[in-house]
């Protein structure tokens, strides 16, 4: 079977194919062998959201698929490319940006400030914003440098405390949380004197109910991540097991230069790493639009057609799919193996409305052959 695809299959054979460009090889190939379908003898794993009374719709057809720190202005263009939801508002929420949004029918995550307390029964907000990437070095002030990430010994005695300000202010909502690379990557540097203690994010992930995190490879500029995709599901996987699979997991994903004028990411390898994110158990997608290099551009997705239509597919794609990514998923179901022994392939099981779902992905950039099919498991 060629390299370059993506495979999700259901008893109805739904099959979905994505090249990787300038590669020869792929970040996402396939290497199925095997489908047990003795789904009866099996467990499943808890619903991917939590119930919030006036936060994120408990409708199993909706999937949150979000724009980061974006002027409501442009609401209406990123619901049109199936964006659903707006997370972070620059200096907000303010009265005038929440009803831009609700012009649009577009819900928010914002800061709990006391313009959005005045509005705790208005729908449109669907969380609070805890705070963006704590674990990273804390700026001391304009031209003043950086300090210390916020260290475990003052999430103990603020961070928490914080979130169980903001869940006493509103405990119908959750609270989002979104970190930073060291999620994915122990080296980071950015974390300053904090680098390679990824036990700090035990105590990170207790102040929200859903944890996110960034980290763009394809534009990095670390060799040791560098085009790497596999770090995107790597963070996802971690923050799974940090918060023993009790809390949302969500993750950015990149699609412009950000602030590499070299390099932007291909619309495969955007698909590939959306793809990654889900297979490897993110239950929320937040695009990164910005762009800081060769110049400024805060809505970037917008203006690059080529790009926007690529992100436009995948999230259409992701929302058709929407009820099984929603649904458990089914523990042991499912068997992958490969002649490639440098391949990982990343995979999950869903059963949704009789239709049994497999999401398989290959997190390696290297080349992938199916072994021969075996016999399905009584």
């Amino acid at each position: 079977m060629r390299a370059g695809c993506t495979f999700v299959t259901q008893v109805k054979n739904y099959a979905l194919h994505h090249n990787h460009a300038n590669r020869t090889t792929s970040n996402i190939v396939i290497a199925l062998c095997i489908l047990s379908l003795a789904l009866s003898t099996h467990g499943t794993e808890g619903t991917s959201q939590p119930g919030w009374t006036n936060g994120l719709s408990q409708d199993k057809t909706f999937f949150p698929i979000g724009v980061w720190l974006q002027n409501p202005r442009n609401a209406p263009r990123y619901k049109a490319a199936g964006i659903n939801l707006y997370v972070g508002l620059w200096s907000g929420p303010t009265a005038e940006q929440l009803e831009a949004l609700e012009k649009a029918e577009m819900r928010v995550i914002c800061g709990q400030n006391q313009t959005a307390l005045a509005q705790r029964d208005n729908p449109l907000i669907a969380g609070w914003m805890h705070d963006d990437e704590p674990d990273n070095a804390q700026s001391l002030g304009r031209g003043k440098g950086y300090g210390p990430p916020i260290t475990p010994g003052k999430i103990a005695a603020n961070f928490a405390a914080n979130y169980e300000r903001m869940r006493d202010a509103d405990p119908t909502r959750p609270i989002l949380l979104n970190l930073g690379q060291g999620a994915a990557w122990d080296n980071y540097i950015g974390r300053g004197v904090r680098r390679n203690h990824p036990e700090d994010y035990l105590e990170y992930v207790k102040g929200c109910d859903i944890a996110s995190f960034d980290i763009y490879p394809a534009v990095h500029d670390s060799s040791e991540v560098a085009g790497k995709l596999e770090y995107v599901a790597r963070g996802v996987e971690r923050l799974a097991q940090w918060t023993g699979g009790k809390k949302g997991i969500w993750n950015c994903i990149e699609c412009t230069h950000i602030g590499n004028a070299a390099v932007k990411p291909t619309p495969a390898q955007v698909r590939a790493e959306v793809w990654m994110s889900l297979v490897s158990g993110s239950r929320g997608l937040i695009y990164f639009v910005h762009q800081f290099a060769p110049s400024f551009n805060e809505a970037a997705l917008l203006d690059d057609p080529e790009m926007l239509a690529a992100v436009t597919a995948v999230n259409a794609q992701v929302h058709e799919l929407a009820p099984a990514l929603n649904s458990p998923t089914v523990i042991d179901a499912a068997a992958v193996e490969s002649l490639s022994p440098e391949t990982e392939v990343a995979f999950m099981v869903k059963q949704q409305t009789g239709a049994t779902y497999l999401f398989a992905v290959n997190l390696r950039n290297q080349p992938a052959k199916p072994c021969p099919p075996l016999e399905p498991r009584s």
